[in-house]
């Protein structure tokens, strides 16, 4: 199924050289700016009235009754960035899959991978449901379109994905909070100190999705800000002083948080994946910056949406990785009277880095040449693909209501109800 283009071809045109915003525009904007807010305000709401009191309670069924609301509230959240899209700045995902090279699917393997409904419309992917998942940088809107991509997985991850986030963003009102009972990671920024903050959180998440069989989908951007004017240059200084070669439309990915989360999650998660994927925005032109021609704002407030957001997916088993030796931080290796029982190693040995280092910035080259030829052809890859077309709408009407978190009080009333009977 075909989107439309956004209309005459604005999404092309760099943002400062498009017409006035006109009266429609403004009205789009207010609408957005209120219902999006609004459904912000309500998951925030049921948060701290509904789930916070089963927190606070001594019980082991109220905390695993909180958790169950906290995956709620996600999923809740995904289906309003879903409506939004929907509403106020339609497009569709188009995903491909690695037919050959590193993290291939082979194709005869692919279709196997996707669900469909009666009319043959693509419903779901049925990928890893434990993974970290990890793109280029390009807009500030790409975690939008990722956490919308992972409501299409048939495991559900959307209602169990995991962020790293700044400090500061910690206490914003209800965006903050929200966040805080998303159970997001908020690290100063500051190595030193946030090393062993991220590698102790992400192991207690490992060990809790393993033990409870849940999915879990921890989201991070190697490059760690967008391409742009001022970051172009550092990334270009930097590789020359190490004497490697620069990425055309990336920047050089830093590796240290990467492989101190897969070195935290793998040796409690037996099944870990690494989900790499390769985002394109059409319209940005080659060497071009995302942010000049794709702002939360243009897309949602103006309404310029991109026509579709291409993304080119390559699937690693975490094992098969580089990420060194980990025979002294598997859980049977640690007390379970230690302090440090779900915590990993803080130094890394320097080759064990190297050779992951190497490895990164390698699968960034081929992910960079992958932008260049899809600039050139259209096509991530020379061999041919199969393209899944998703347009981003929610699968069933009444999610229009779990956007704004209205069945969560109905579900918590009637499990204490029914515990209260007992």
């Amino acid at each position: 199924m075909a989107v439309a283009e956004s209309p005459n071809g604005l999404h092309s045109l760099p943002i400062s050289r498009r017409p006035t915003t006109s009266f429609q525009q403004k009205l789009r904007a207010t609408a957005f700016f209120l219902i999006f807010n609004l459904g912000c305000l309500m998951i925030n709401a049921s948060q701290f009235v509904f789930l916070l009191p089963l927190r606070i309670l001594p019980f082991k069924w109220s905390r695993l009754l909180y958790d169950e609301g906290i995956h709620y509230t996600k999923g809740a959240f995904a289906c309003l960035l879903i409506l939004m899209c929907q509403w106020f700045s339609p497009t569709s995902l188009r995903i491909t899959f690695e037919p050959d090279g590193k993290g291939a699917v082979p194709q005869d393997v692919v279709e196997s991978l996707v669900e469909r409904d009666q009319e043959g419309n693509v419903t779901s992917f049925k990928l890893p449901s434990k993974f970290v998942y990890i793109a280029n940088h390009q807009v500030y809107a790409d975690w939008w379109y990722a956490w919308c991509f992972l409501y299409y997985t048939a495991s559900g991850a959307h209602k169990y994905v995991y962020i790293t986030l700044k400090k500061s963003l910690r206490w914003l009102p209800i965006v903050g909070w929200g966040m805080q009972f998303f159970d997001f990671i908020f690290l100063a920024r500051s190595w030193a100190s946030d090393r062993r903050q991220l590698a102790t959180h992400l192991s207690l998440l490992g060990k809790a999705a393993e033990s409870h069989q849940m999915p879990l989908a921890f989201l991070l951007y190697p490059e760690g800000t967008l391409v742009s004017p001022d970051t172009r240059p550092i990334s270009k200084r930097y590789a020359d002083k190490m004497a490697i070669t620069d990425m055309s439309h990336a920047l050089l990915p830093k590796s240290t948080g990467l492989l101190y989360s897969l070195r935290s999650l793998s040796p409690r998660i037996k099944d870990l994946h690494l989900i790499d994927v390769t985002m394109v925005y059409p319209g940005i032109p080659p060497m071009g910056y995302g942010q000049e021609y794709y702002t939360l704002r243009s897309m949602f407030f103006d309404g310029v949406a991109p026509p579709a957001v291409h993304m080119h997916l390559r699937l690693f088993k975490a094992e098969d990785l580089p990420i060194g030796d980990l025979s002294d931080t598997q859980p049977s290796k640690i007390p379970d009277t230690s302090p440090n029982e779900h915590a990993v190693e803080v130094e890394i040995p320097t080759k064990e880095k190297e050779a992951f280092d190497l490895w990164l910035r390698n699968l960034w080259q081929e992910k960079d040449d992958s932008i260049g030829r899809f600039h050139e052809s259209g096509r991530f890859s020379e061999k041919e693909l199969s393209v899944f077309e998703v347009p981003l709408r929610l699968r069933h009407s009444r999610e229009i209501l779990d956007a704004f978190c209205f069945f969560l009080p109905a579900t918590v009333i009637g499990y204490l109800w029914g515990r209260l009977k007992v």
